[in-house]
C-alpha cells in the first residue's frame, strides 16, 4: 500500500503524485465507487488517497480517500441534482474575473465567495486583461475592488499582456495548493502557461459572437509550479450552482451581512420584509452594497438557479 496525491481525473481513471515523484495511473476499487458517494465524482483532484500497485508494477487500485481537509463543490449540471466536487484539500482559491471579454457577472462571482465560505477555503479575486479595459471599465472594476475590499476579499488586478501582477500572484501562491477558478476566456491556462512555462496548456480566443470563451480544459488538473506549491487548473465555468445550504443559512456565507444580521429583531431573520431588519436597513444606508444584497436573494430564492 501506498499514499498519494491526485493529480489529474479523467472518468474513472486518476493520475497520482506518489511521495518519490513518481505519477500512477491509478483505477477505483469498485466498491468505493459506490459506497454512500452522492457526488458525481467520489475521488477528486487534491485529495490523497492510499492505492495498491498492480502486477505490472505501473498502474494501481485505489482503496481509500484519506479525509478531506475541505473541498468545494458545485452541482454537476442544470438538470441534475447531484453535486461535484471541483477539487478538494485546499489552500485558497484564486477566483479570475474580468470586467469585458468575456464580462463576470457580479451574481458568478457572489456564488463562487459564498460557496468558498461554507467550505473555509480563503478566495483572492483576480481582476484579469486590465490592459483592455477603458476608463468606464477600469472605474467598474474599482468600484468592485472597493466594494470586496471592504467586505475582507484580497483582490489583486493582473494583465498577462504586460506581466503587471504577475509578482503579486507568485507571491500569494508560493508553496500552497491554489484552485484556479472562473468563467470560460479569463485566461486561467494562459496565466498558468506563464506561471508555469513548461505547462504549454492549450489556449483559445474567445468567440467574437458571443464574447464568451470555449471550454479549452475539460478536466481538473493540479500542476506543479517552479515557485514551490501547486496550482489546480480547472474548466471554465458557464455558472456556478450552489448546494448544501440550508436557506436560512445562506447569510452567514455573506460576511457583511452576517456580521449586521446579529442586530435584527428576529434570530430567524431572512432579511427580506421581516420588520426591524438590520440587514434591509444598512442596505438603504450603504453599509451593504445593492449588488451584494441581490445575490444573497438570487441564492435564497434559487428554485430555478437561474444563475447556475
Amino acid at each position: 500500500m501506498a499514499r498519494g496525491i491526485v493529480l489529474k481525473s479523467v472518468g474513472i481513471r486518476y493520475r497520482v503524485l506518489t511521495s518519490t515523484g513518481e505519477t500512477i495511473d491509478c483505477v477505483l476499487r469498485g466498491k468505493l465507487r459506490v459506497k454512500g458517494i452522492e457526488t458525481t465524482n467520489p475521488v477528486a483532484v487534491g485529495d490523497t488517497v492510499v492505492f495498491e500497485l498492480l502486477d505490472d508494477g505501473k498502474s494501481g487500485l485505489i482503496t481509500e480517500v484519506c479525509e478531506r481537509r475541505n473541498y468545494i463543490l458545485r452541482k454537476s449540471s442544470n438538470l441534475s441534482r447531484q453535486s461535484q466536487i471541483i477539487a478538494a484539500n485546499l489552500d485558497q482559491a484564486l477566483l479570475v474575473v474580468t470586467i469585458i471579454l468575456p464580462k463576470t457577472h457580479v451574481e458568478f462571482i457572489d456564488r463562487f465567495l459564498a460557496t468558498a465560505e461554507a467550505y473555509s477555503i480563503p478566495t483572492v479575486i483576480v481582476f484579469n486583461k486590465t490592459d483592455l479595459y477603458g476608463p468606464e471599465d477600469t472605474e467598474n472594476m474599482e468600484e468592485l475592488i472597493r466594494m470586496y475590499t471592504d467586505i475582507g476579499y484580497k483582490c489583486l488586478r493582473l494583465s498577462l499582456t504586460d506581466g503587471s501582477g504577475i509578482p503579486d500572484i507568485i507571491s500569494i501562491m508560493k508553496g500552497k495548493i491554489s484552485l484556479i477558478s472562473g468563467n470560460s476566456g479569463v485566461g486561467k491556462s494562459t496565466l498558468l502557461n506563464i506561471l508555469n512555462p513548461e505547462l504549454k496548456l492549450r489556449t483559445e480566443e474567445i468567440s467574437s459572437y458571443h464574447k464568451q470563451g470555449k471550454h479549452i480544459t475539460t478536466f481538473p488538473e493540479m500542476h506543479p509550479l517552479p515557485f514551490g506549491g501547486f496550482a489546480i487548473d480547472t474548466p471554465g465555468l458557464r455558472g456556478f450552482g450552489v448546494v448544501d445550504m440550508e436557506r436560512n443559512e445562506i447569510y452567514h456565507f455573506f460576511p457583511e451581512i452576517f456580521r449586521v444580521a446579529s442586530n435584527c429583531r428576529f434570530y430567524n431573520c431572512l432579511h427580506l420584509d421581516e420588520p426591524d431588519c438590520a440587514v434591509r436597513q444598512a442596505v438603504e444606508d450603504g453599509g451593504i452594497n445593492w449588488l451584494r444584497y441581490r445575490s444573497y436573494l438570487s441564492i435564497l430564492n434559487d428554485e430555478n438557479n437561474k444563475y447556475r
